[in-house]
Order: C-alpha cells, then sequence, then structure tokens
C-alpha cells in the first residue's frame, strides 16, 4: 500500500465509523429486546467497510463497537457488536480473494447470506454465557433457550444482517461504479 492508499483508507475508515457511532446513537428504528436489539442501518458502516478492505473493517467494527457502548446498549449488545470483527473481516478477505463476489445478483445475495450466518452464530455465541450465567433479564429464562438465544438472537440477526446488508449494497453499487471508493 502506498502513503495515498494508506491515507485513503484512514479517511474512509474515520468517516465510516462516525457513520457507525452516529447511527446506534441518533436512529429512530431502534427496538431493544434483550438480548436482541434491531437498530435499522446499524451495520451499514461495517458492510461498506467490508466491501473496502480488512483494515477498514475492523476499524470501523471497532468504532461501531464504540457507538452502541456511548449509546449507552446493554454490556452483552456491546459484545455483540465487538463480534462484528469476524464476518467483517472474513467477507473483507473474501472479497479480496474472489473480487467477482458482489457482481452478480446471485453471487451478492449467497454471499449476504453466509455472512449473515457467520454474523448470527458470533451473535449467539456471545449471547451463550450471558443466558447460562443468569445475566439476562428473568422474562428470557422464562421463554427459554430456544426461544431467547437462538429464534431472538440467531434468527433476528441473520433477518438484521440481510436487511442492511442490501442496504449497503444499494449504497454501494453506485459509489463503486462511479469510482467514488476503490476497492482495494
Amino acid at each position: 500500500m502506498n502513503k495515498s492508499t494508506n491515507l485513503k483508507s484512514m479517511v474512509l475508515a474515520a468517516l465510516l465509523c462516525a457513520i457507525g457511532i452516529v447511527i446506534p446513537i441518533i436512529s429512530p428504528i431502534r427496538i431493544v429486546l434483550e438480548p436482541m436489539s434491531f437498530t435499522l442501518a446499524s451495520h451499514v458502516a461495517l458492510f461498506i467497510s467490508m466491501f473496502i478492505s480488512p483494515f477498514v473493517s475492523i476499524t470501523v467494527a471497532l468504532g461501531t463497537t464504540l457507538g452502541f457502548f456511548m449509546a449507552g446498549f446493554p454490556i452483552v449488545i456491546v459484545l455483540r457488536a465487538l463480534s462484528h470483527i469476524v464476518f467483517a473481516v472474513i467477507g473483507s478477505c473474501i472479497i479480496k480473494k474472489i473480487p467477482d463476489v458482489l457482481s452478480t445478483k446471485k453471487k451478492s445475495i449467497l454471499f449476504g447470506f453466509i455472512i449473515a450466518i457467520i454474523h448470527a452464530v458470533c451473535e449467539v455465541i456471545v449471547v451463550i454465557p450471558f443466558y447460562f450465567g443468569n445475566s439476562l433479564p428473568t422474562g428470557y429464562y422464562a421463554k427459554g433457550f430456544l426461544y431467547t438465544v437462538v429464534l431472538l438472537v440467531g434468527v433476528g440477526t441473520i433477518v438484521h444482517s440481510l436487511i442492511d446488508y442490501y442496504i449497503s449494497i444499494i449504497i454501494w453499487y453506485p459509489l463503486n461504479k462511479a469510482k467514488v471508493i476503490k476497492v482495494n
């Protein structure tokens, strides 16, 4: 990476971090059903960073985690945000090795679904210790592990991830086509 590319990556990471921090703080569309939370577009900056490079995706994952922390979300949700590093790096590395993975609608949908599953598995892994450590509100124990962890967190994350992924694609395609942001 040359100096100019390095600087461009740092600026893009900073801008996407700022977006990722602001969205959970100001979003009017936020539903919290601990341990599940749904903040519309909260993953958009992260997905766009994933399309750029692994470095940018790691930086933005850390920045968006800070955003959830600053927004006052419960620690289990903040740690779920931190787990985004995993799917973001995996996705970014896949894009780097297979650049045409986003080139067709079919490939893009498959890629988004695979990333959503990785995303959900990571978040479920984060929530399991909280569930078995009796760290969640008592109402969630009455509904059971399958409802709370598998359905709310697992399936809910897949749905949330896919919605935000498609918002990201809608934003990314014209930016990439206009060469506003170059994939590294």
